[in-house]
């Protein structure tokens, strides 16, 4: 058999390279595969991992893997793609086949223990766990696990020491005292478990993980009052979350609040939850997103049912422009979930970016009938509607969520903004102008608001002083924003002071470089200004960068025949919404 090297060079070589006609359309089929080339199905797993396709790159490298199984580099990378794809059992599988040909392999060594855990195998994942260790990340997250499986072998106290015994960075020190305080709960040491909660809860008063854990020990050991203030306290950083409202209507009934955690396999799944969820916010970075995947994925295969993970797999799925990945996630949270409305209003949000407009309309409105309270599920109706540009509709939307406001505050703002914003472009003025001041009454210097609506005044010719202090005052909150300095360089050119405008803009264009409208606005003030050739570059820039159809009318004309007052965008031109 050709080794993968020699299959490469093979490949490239001689130009037979045979690669999928329509790669990472969709996961690929067994024909499919079978008609492409080893090195082909190689180099296309390739491509598919450096898109974040996991289920097509595990599909690629399993069928190269077919072809060469000894081949140590494909036995890895099919490893990790169908560890990120969440087929647990088969990375359990090839984790063996990795060990086999190499036993310092550590990332193999973390599966291997998962899967004993959940066997309730709590010496050989001991044994395991205490070998993947490597680096600031795996190194907690081995501790933890390991800790976990000597929970479930009876030695919690001796789980805890180990925790303890782990020096690294100051960030550890959350989820240190976090689950030291869940194992020491579960092996009945309350009081020390206590200590840890309230250590936990002064490093992080508003990780919900966290203060859930807190108030349910201070309910269970006599302090329901204050088990009552700390959730609370927490509901004023997240009104209406439904995890918090179910716990304080549970503290009210009954005075308690069950435990986060009963058994290992649950705290084990927590700490890869907590971990993943971690490492899924900073997306951007390719290999910690990989791992908060992976993590995220085998806490849902200790505890499948867990909630807050399958909504982290799809916030990380939608973060990763992979909408029908996020949609299978958020389908798979229980009936029965507290935050099952909210991940039924993301699917609807993914439907909708698939272009899937009708179902996700009809998705919110069986929401709304069904709950017609439901505050979420409007406003998500109502941006759908925005984004469409349907403005007379969802101006009528936000006014039904706006009706189950009695006493509308601070947090209430946007919806007094964005339903401005739907009334402005649907050409009422009067009603828009009265929302945006709503807005700003709820939140005062709202630079968004203060954005839209001085903008707003300028376009018009009204209040001008006033609403060019109001885009100044935006800027000097937002100064990194593109779209709000582009408001504040249209504000003067509108006002004709073109020079100004010029400064603006070009700062504009160089924090929003690929918006079609800002590097408009910018040739129409270079030409303003007499710099004709500059203007027309710019124009061909945003003719490229795909505008709006009625905006690339107007581009194609100024490169003819230059700036004509009557083709100028400035009567079009929309303020970014923001928000």
């Amino acid at each position: 058999m050709i080794p993968l090297p020699s299959l490469k060079a093979l490949g490239l070589a001689a130009g037979i390279l045979v690669l999928p006609s329509v790669i990472l359309a969709q996961v690929p089929t067994p024909q499919e595969l079978a008609r492409t080339t080893p090195a082909g199905n190689y180099l296309a797993g390739k491509e598919a991992n450096a898109l974040r396709d996991a289920a097509a790159a595990s599909a690629y490298y399993m069928a190269a893997l077919r072809a060469d199984p000894k081949d140590p580099e494909l036995l890895e990378l099919a490893f990790y793609s169908v560890l990120a794809d969440g087929d647990i059992d088969e990375a359990t599988r090839l984790a063996d086949r990795l060990l086999a040909a190499d036993k310092t392999n550590r990332n193999a060594r973390l599966i291997l223990g998962v899967r004993a855990l959940r066997f309730k195998q709590y010496g050989t994942a001991r044994q395991q766990f205490a070998q993947a260790a490597r680096g600031p990340i795996t190194d907690l997250t081995a501790t933890l696990l390991q800790a976990w499986a000597m929970q479930g072998a009876g030695d919690g106290t001796g789980g805890v020491a180990l925790i303890d015994k782990l020096a690294g960075p100051d960030w550890y020190a959350i989820f240190k005292d976090f689950h030291a305080g869940l194992i020491l709960d579960l092996s009945g040491n309350k009081k020390e478990a206590g200590k840890r909660f309230a250590r936990a809860y002064k490093l992080e008063p508003t990780a919900l993980r966290i203060v859930q854990a807190y108030a349910s020990w201070l309910s269970r050991n006599g302090d329901k009052d204050q088990a009552l203030k700390v959730m609370e306290e927490f509901e004023k950083s997240l009104p209406n979350h439904p995890l918090v409202v179910d716990a304080l209507n549970e503290l009210k009934k009954t005075g308690k609040l069950p435990m986060l955690v009963d058994n290992p396999q649950l705290g084990a799944a927590e700490a890869l939850y907590g971990l993943g969820a971690a490492l899924g916010r900073r997306e951007e970075e390719l290999s910690l997103a990989n791992r908060g995947l992976a993590y995220l994925q085998l806490a849902l295969f200790l505890n499948p049912t867990n909630h807050l993970a399958l909504l982290s797999l799809g916030d990380l799925y939608d973060a990763m422009k992979k909408p029908e990945l996020a949609i299978a996630a958020y389908e798979k949270v229980p009936a029965d979930s507290p935050i099952k409305r909210l991940a039924d209003i993301q699917v609807a949000i993914d439907l909708d970016s698939l272009d899937r407009t009708d179902e996700a309309k009809k998705h919110l409105q069986q929401l709304i009938s069904a709950h017609p309270d439901n505050l979420e599920a409007i406003l998500a109706f109502g941006g759908i509607l925005r984004e469409r540009k349907q403005y007379a509709e969802c101006a009528d939307v936000y006014s039904k969520a706006i009706g189950n406001i009695p006493n509308p505050d601070r947090s209430n703002w946007t919806i007094f903004y964005f339903r401005g914003i739907c009334y402005e472009r649907a050409k009422q003025w009067d009603k828009a102008e009265a929302d945006l001041k709503k807005a700003l009454e709820l939140y005062p210097d709202q630079p968004h608001v203060l954005n839209y609506l001085g903008y707003s005044w300028i376009d018009q010719g009204i209040n001008l002083d006033e609403g060019m202090r109001m885009i100044k005052k935006s800027v000097e909150q937002r100064p990194d924003d593109g779209y709000i300095v582009d408001s504040l360089g249209w504000a003067y050119f509108r006002l004709g002071q073109y020079d100004e405008a010029v400064k603006q803009l070009d700062r504009a264009v160089e924090l929003k470089p690929t918006d079609p409208t800002i590097n408009d606005h910018l040739g129409d003030a270079y030409w303003k200004v007499g710099r004709t050739l500059e203007a027309k570059f710019q124009w061909s820039h945003a003719r490229d960068l795909k505008p709006e159809p009625e905006e690339l009318a107007k581009i194609e004309q100024k490169l003819k025949t230059g700036l004509v007052e009557e083709a100028s965008s400035a009567d079009a031109r929309k303020p970014g919404e923001g928000g």
